[in-house]
């Protein structure tokens, strides 16, 4: 949903359902081994880069091939762990500069005992080929996404169902192998390459869907798992996108409080509600003229939400905020559109491989009925996202390759796993990380407490990182008898910046920056 933020970071259809999931084929061929070359950047110089060709369709392992795009930090030490690869999420992330921040966020004796790989998943970034399905679906102005009118609606409706005719002319021969089982078969192939009898995983977000889907096909061939902001694999993919709405809310409202905290720097308010009520008839201002030309009313939410995924962006999006109600000056906001929401190419390519992997994971509804009165249930109760989400999701009643079946990841073959999630995380709910560390035998769950923060590991946490590091070391496990195991406290919110200039990039920010498309 938004291109790297710089304000903050300075480093960088309708078919039957599908066969079950089954083992790999026996004839699955041995991947080539792996050509590593330079490909350091000022921030992480040690990168190495790779390709690998996988199967489009591992059930055809002699099939047309595709190529995986790979990057290494290899490990230091005399005694290696063996690989650690992370995913940032999405799905549609790149995970190509991941890989050097893991390595330099970890302890330098953690990170020294293993390679960290980095991939782009079938379909993104350097892997080819890569979707883009409707280059520039995302320019400004959008419609409002609220269809309070027929003519809205139609509006909406025609961009979905033109995003996901596009999907399928351009791709038709890829769609159907665009899920997340081929993408975890491919990681085993990335293992496979690398010689490893076992590997280690470290997934952001969707990329703990993606390492609980791999762990269960491959149980024997992990070492260690860490799932950081977990989905809940019961609502793939409709419901978990509906309980997202909800909660959202609840994450916008936290950024009116924190406003109305800091009344003498900003000036809107004492009064959340007040302060709230100012930010709809800002919403309904720019519906009818942009700020800018570009800053419309879905794409005002656009920017907005990106503050209930990172608190970091607080004090920009306040300062824009203000800057238009009390002002009128439209600057500050269309620069916080432009920094943090905008879609550029590695955008569209996101959101193509975002649509196309979450249409074919599962069935959602293709009654349009059903989707408008489930939007507009959610609307009445939480209407910051709740047909902006609606919509960016709404390609899927249209999609023309059919879906497969939800994996059930219930797993008790598997070595001991981490989990991490902060209590008010907006994107992946609390309760799905309880889920899976129920579903997950002899898994520990690590709660950061009031948290609301997407993605809450290696971004500056000590008790977090702590118990990471440990896990990472020796694969200590924390047990408790509570929902979770263990609980550390919140990282401390954002200060105003007070007319500073912007400070240095923290990790919370730099981890933010490379998280996966609309994680």
């Amino acid at each position: 949903m938004r291109t790297r933020a710089a304000l903050l970071c300075a480093a960088a259809a309708a078919a039957v359902l599908a066969a079950p999931v089954t083992a790999v084929p026996a004839q699955a061929a041995r991947p080539a081994g792996l050509g590593w070359t330079k490909c350091g950047t000022s921030a992480y110089p040690r990168l190495q880069c790779a390709s690998l060709k996988v199967p489009l369709d591992h059930a055809r392992p002699a099939g047309r091939q595709i190529t995986l795009a790979l990057s290494r930090v290899p490990h230091t030490a005399r005694v290696s762990e063996g690989p650690l690869l992370v995913n940032p999420g999405g799905p549609g992330g790149s995970g190509l500069t991941l890989a050097g921040f893991v390595a330099s966020a970890l302890p330098k004796s953690v990170a020294a005992r293993y390679d960290v790989i980095g991939f782009d998943p079938r379909g993104v970034g350097r892997s080819r080929p890569a979707l883009d399905c409707a280059p520039g679906h995302f320019t400004p102005v959008r419609p409002d996404s609220v269809p309070v009118t027929p003519a809205l609606e139609r509006a909406n409706l025609d961009r979905a169902r033109g995003f996901a005719a596009a999907c399928g002319r351009r791709y038709a021969d890829l769609l159907p192998y665009l899920d997340t089982v081929s993408a975890a078969r491919d990681l085993d192939a990335v293992r496979r390459a690398l010689g490893a009898p076992r590997i280690s995983y470290f997934g952001y977000s969707y990329g703990t869907y993606l390492g609980a889907v791999y762990a269960k096909l491959f149980p024997q061939r992990v070492h260690r798992l860490v799932l950081d902001s977990i989905v809940d694999p019961a609502g793939i993919w409709y419901r978990d996108n509906l309980g997202q709405d909800y909660a959202f809310d609840d994450r916008h409202r936290a950024l009116m409080a924190w406003i109305a905290r800091y009344d003498t720097t900003y000036g809107l308010g004492r009064d959340p509600g007040g302060i709230e009520a100012r930010w709809y008839a800002m919403r309904a201002a720019l519906a009818k003229e942009p700020a800018g030309g570009r800053v419309g009313a879905a794409e005002l939410e656009d920017t907005f939400v990106s503050g209930a995924y990172f608190d970091g962006y607080w004090p920009y999006l306040a300062e824009a905020f203000a800057a238009y109600v009390l002002r009128g000056d439209t600057g500050p906001l269309v620069k916080a559109y432009r920094d943090i929401a905008a879609v550029d190419a590695a955008g569209d390519n996101g959101y193509s491989v975002y649509t196309a992997v979450q249409c074919r994971d599962a069935a959602w509804p293709r009654d349009w009925n059903r989707w408008r009165a489930d939007g507009w249930a959610v609307y009445a109760k939480a209407p910051l996202l709740a047909w902006n989400n609606a919509w960016y999701n709404a390609p899927c009643a249209f999609w023309p390759a059919g879906p497969r079946r939800p994996v059930d990841i219930a797993n008790g073959a598997l070595p001991p796993a981490l989990l991490f999630q902060a209590t008010g995380d907006a994107a992946t709910p609390y309760a799905g990380g309880v889920a899976v560390h129920r579903l997950l035998a002899r898994s520990g769950l690590v709660a950061e407490e009031g948290g609301g923060n997407h993605g809450v590991t290696l971004s500056g946490n000590a008790c977090l990182d702590g118990y990471l590091a440990a896990y990472l070391d020796r694969g200590t496990v924390p047990r408790g008898a509570g929902p979770a195991d263990a609980v550390c406290a919140r990282s401390p919110e954002p200060k105003p910046l007070k007319g500073e200039p912007a400070p240095a990039a923290s990790r919370g920010s730099a981890l933010h920056g490379l998280l996966g498309f609309r994680h």
